[in-house]
């Protein structure tokens, strides 16, 4: 069993690593408690309790936090699991919390996200949810697989945005709908309501050293890029897309991302 590399970016936010030796994709995941509930943003890259003990380290931060607030007296306090978006290595755990007391997990399906988070207009609606005291809003985001949503929370300024941005490979598989989901980030950044911080995404796969990305595969990454990307990264990613012109495989290759057509 690998323990899950831990930081509280708040007194209400964590952020959790799944371990590269669970797990070469190391995504990070999010738990962000309100005073009615929490959100689970994605639930990592391996179904096996014993290999990444998801359901165990849940558990933990919410009995330390709850303890930290006594005076939430919803018991079970509840849990949402959502995530960024379908792919295996965001997802696998699901079914380490669906039989969690008082746990909702969210499908994976557009259809469902769409449903469950009460878009009229997606992906270009943005949806209001409401943890208790602390607001999340959530935001379509197609382009790398139909369903991503973005997370933007209120309370730290974070834009959790899944792999859509991130310092390693921005995988491209929808073209028009990855332009579409980066300029309506654009507009959510520039709006006055919205005093956006950083970004954060789900993997990190740059060096240090500008342009240089790791392999995947890769289980060492002694010289890392940080996770955290400042706001004006969307204003990057979105003038990359405008370099790509030859299809599948086209890489355009920038200081904390590499952008790659499928």
């Amino acid at each position: 069993m690998t323990d899950a590399e831990i930081t509280w970016l708040s007194p209400d936010t964590v952020q959790i690593r799944q371990p590269k030796a669970s797990h070469w994709e190391a995504p990070f995941l999010f738990l962000l408690f309100g005073r009615e509930r929490a959100l689970l943003i994605d639930t990592g890259a391996t179904g096996d309790e014993q290999v990444f003990p998801l359901r165990g380290t849940v558990d933990a931060l919410t009995d330390t936090w709850l303890r930290r607030n006594p005076a939430v007296f919803t018991r079970p306090y509840p849990l949402v699991v959502a995530h960024s978006h379908a792919h295996r290595d965001h997802i696998a755990g699901d079914a380490l919390l669906a039989s969690r007391p008082g746990t909702t997990v969210v499908g994976t399906t557009p259809a469902q996200v769409i449903a469950f988070f009460g878009f009229r207009s997606w992906p270009d609606e943005t949806v209001e949810f409401d943890l208790g005291r602390r607001i999340v809003d959530v935001i379509g985001g197609p382009g790398h697989e139909p369903s991503a949503v973005a997370f933007f929370d209120r309370e730290t300024g974070i834009l959790f945005t899944g792999d859509t941005v991130l310092p390693g490979h921005l995988y491209v598989r929808d073209l028009p709908q990855y332009v579409a989901t980066i300029e309506r980030l654009q507009r959510f950044r520039d709006a006055p309501t919205a005093p956006l911080r950083e970004l954060r995404g789900a993997h990190v796969e740059m060096s240090a050293t500008p342009g240089v990305v790791y392999p995947p595969g890769t289980l060492d990454q002694p010289d890392e890029l940080p996770l955290a990307l400042p706001p004006r990264i969307l204003d990057r990613v979105r003038s990359a897309l405008d370099d790509l012109h030859d299809g599948p495989g086209e890489r355009v290759v920038r200081k904390r991302f590499v952008v790659v057509a499928e």
